[in-house]
């Protein structure tokens, strides 16, 4: 009996197969799997609509595909039924953590390309991480349906990056559904079934999860060995803590809850979890009764690529701004936080992000989902300072004003990141001129067609924080694409620009920049803040300092009232007596006068170009 059981686990997993659908930014994966969707007959007429995966009002918004989507799908192909599971994945440079986990529970991988667009930097970038993990790659071109499609040449570029045969590469549109017959049997042929020992004790990785306010945490897991049963004692072993599985089952468009979910299959469990930092992405789960010895190695721990401070605009509200903080970090793995407190603004977080896309729709989710309204101060990376009375000793700094004083300072190292942009012949000159204008060197350029060209720079990740991505769409008229990844740190000519507003310092307007750079970005700072700050009672002096040194100033004049209107005629001394008067109370209302500051001034620095 124990032996047929075995056997019939070992037919079924036979016919499993674990995909993901990788690409660049607006390559049309989340159409293309509503078309298989479609044809699979997973959704119903009646549910069908426009990326139907992306279930945030955010991602329909915006059109792209911020959290990774699972969804099981069956599938009958020459008289056997098939389990398709299925994971959209995003397709921008910040979201690339979300990739990563998603290839870890999958055996294979379709790679869509644009045949308007042809391969760009981020195709290749997410193509090297399910190689990296032995995925079978599966290309598609899509979108050979519309007018500026170039089927051939485009396939020559796959066959190029991937060594495949032409005839390897399946045509396709998302938007007609042609070709999704062909994309479907090339998943049964050729992505391979799981791996793993039905018969081995319980071992599941948890690639996601969501918090539920009804349910609470509900956990994405694929089961590498062994099954889970509805009602069986858990154990998660990064925490060590235990639990009964309340909830097992699959997820097609909604969960599907089940007994027994078993080796091979992707699922998602919940527990009643209500603490945030009980549930880490990358943990095994195994059983409580029997548990697992080997380990699953988990996820590399995500590294920041821009900090920023998060604060509430009532101090009385930081609880919970951490408590919304905890639950979005359950749903993005990626966003790091800690406290800190601000002269200016009160107790919030230093956030670490992976880009300023990130950024953004992190501060959105935040007002959208937990109706927190916040300030986010001006976004910076982490540097290294190193005083001349330790030279060697690393101070590790992510605000400015962690920065020691200019007198002690030995040398400051900033990050660095090698940049691949890829572009077409025409803007390559606009393209060079932007990245040395961000201090950037060319380190190579390679025609990869006669049209398009891929150059590779070193940079200083500061400066792509702000506009860089935007500035590089406007040059090569949304024609380039950018994928970037660190290289180190390098020492750097860097000092801290300090913003004072009525003679006091607003830490939250701090920021370092390069020694070139400091005179013309700390004068349009106090350009732009001039216009954004209301005016008073009284005169306010904007200045920019280094240390003790005024670099720049602009004045926002008071708001006066004409006291000399009630003397008409006389003499002018009494006009006079009456303006020194005034003079004197606007100067003392000076001296107590407390500026506010728009949550618009705080992000002013980031549209200095505008």
């Amino acid at each position: 009996m124990y032996f047929c059981q075995l056997q019939v686990d070992k037919e079924r997993m036979k016919n499993i197969r674990n995909f993901c659908i990788i690409a660049h930014i607006d390559h049309g994966k989340s159409t293309l799997a509503d078309r298989l969707l479609d044809f699979t007959q997973t959704v119903t007429e009646r549910e069908k609509q426009n990326q139907l995966l992306d279930n945030m009002d955010l991602e329909r918004e915006r059109g792209i595909t911020i959290k990774s989507h699972a969804i099981q799908m069956d599938y009958v192909h020459n008289g056997e039924h098939y389990v398709l599971n299925l994971i959209d994945t995003p397709g921008h440079v910040d979201f690339s953590y979300e990739v990563s986990r998603s290839i870890a529970a999958c055996e294979g991988a379709l790679l869509i390309v644009d045949a308007a667009q042809s391969i760009q930097a981020q195709t290749i970038s997410n193509l090297y991480l399910a190689l990296e993990n032995d995925l079978e790659i599966i290309p598609v071109l899509n979108k050979v349906d519309l007018p500026s499609a170039n089927p051939e040449e485009v396939t020559d570029d796959i066959v190029d990056l991937l060594g495949c045969d032409p005839e390897d590469v399946i045509h396709a549109s998302g938007k007609t559904g042609f070709g999704v017959d062909k994309i479907l049997e090339a998943i049964i042929n050729k992505v391979p079934a799981p791996k793993g020992n039905p018969d081995a004790p319980l071992k599941a990785l948890i690639f996601d999860s969501v918090f539920n306010s009804y349910r609470g945490i509900e956990t994405y897991f694929r089961i590498i060995d062994g099954s889970i049963k509805k009602n069986q004692k858990i154990k998660f072993v990064a925490t060590g803590k235990e639990y009964f599985a309340d909830e097992v089952g699959t997820l097609k468009l909604n969960q599907v809850p089940k007994n027994e979910i078993k080796t091979g299959d992707v699922g998602y469990l919940i527990t009643g979890i209500k603490t945030a930092k009980e549930v880490k992405v990358g943990d095994t789960i195994t059983g409580f009764a029997n548990p697992t010895t080997d380990i699953i190695d988990g996820f590399e721990d995500v590294k920041p690529m821009v900090f920023a401070g998060i604060y509430p605009v009532d101090t009385e509200d930081f609880e919970e701004l951490r408590a919304s903080m905890e639950k979005l970090q359950l749903n993005d793995a990626s966003l790091v936080f800690q406290p800190e407190s601000s002269a200016a603004l009160g107790f919030g977080f230093r956030c670490g992000f992976l880009g300023m896309l990130h950024m953004e729709i992190i501060q959105e989710r935040l007002e959208r989902e937990f109706d927190m309204t916040v300030i986010t101060t001006v976004p910076n990376v982490s540097y290294h300072a190193f005083t001349k009375k330790n030279p060697d000793e690393v101070i590790i700094v992510n605000n400015p004003s962690d920065l020691p004083d200019p007198s002690k300072l030995d040398r400051v190292e900033e990050p660095f990141i090698k940049a691949s942009i890829i572009t077409k012949s025409d803007f390559v000159g606009q393209v060079m001129s932007l990245c040395i204008e961000k201090r950037g060197q060319i380190v190579n350029q390679t025609y990869l067609t006669t049209e398009r060209v891929e150059l590779i720079f070193e940079m200083p990740l500061a400066e792509i924080v702000f506009d860089f991505y935007d500035r590089l769409k406007t040059v090569s008229k949304g024609y380039a694409s950018f994928d970037y990844h660190p290289i180190g740190m390098k020492p750097s000519k860097l000092v801290r620009v300090d913003m004072l507003l009525n003679g006091q310092s607003v830490d939250a307007l701090s920021s370092l920049l390069h020694a070139d750079n400091a005179y013309g970005i700390g004068k349009r700072i106090c350009e732009k803040l001039r216009e954004l700050i209301p005016r008073q009672q009284f005169d306010i002096p904007i200045q920019a300092a280094i240390g003790a040194k005024i670099i720049a100033r602009e004045t926002i004049k008071a708001l006066r009232k004409d006291v000399t209107a009630k003397c008409y005629g006389g003499d002018i001394s009494r006009k006079r007596k009456l303006l020194e008067k005034q003079k004197k109370g606007k100067k003392r209302m000076r001296q107590v006068g407390n500026v506010e500051i728009p949550q618009q001034a705080f992000m002013a620095v980031l549209k200095l170009n505008d």
